[in-house]
């Protein structure tokens, strides 16, 4: 077995990193690990063709920006992100970081 600094991963990589098949030599799923700085925001959510995510707000709460308004997601809440959806997170908080975890895996065998 292998372990994984993925703060210190998420922060070589600009705040975001995704421990899959590049880490694991496997495409049967992944795990994605984010801070947000204060105030940070604009960071795109999109799984793509063919992948579905979860995504948890880990160190606090996170705000939505969906076509459909703004969705609070509490810390220590999750939403199912489908393949077709797409939107962006930010950090509603101004004087604290927060850390959020996605976890995916393949809609389809094929793909």
């Amino acid at each position: 077995m292998r372990t994984f600094d993925l703060a210190a991963l998420s922060l070589s990589e600009g705040g975001e990193y995704v421990l899959g098949k590049k880490d694991l030599h496997s495409q049967a799923c992944y795990f994605v690990y984010g801070t947000l700085q204060p105030g940070e925001g604009e960071r795109l959510i999109r799984p793509g063709q063919g992948y579905e995510e979860i995504l948890c707000a880990v160190g606090g709460p996170l705000t939505l920006h969906t076509a459909h308004g703004d969705i609070r997601l509490d810390e220590s809440h999750a939403i199912h992100v489908k393949e077709t959806d797409s939107f962006l997170i930010s950090n509603p908080s101004s004087d604290q970081a927060v850390v959020y975890v996605m976890a995916g895996g393949h809609v389809r065998p094929d793909i």
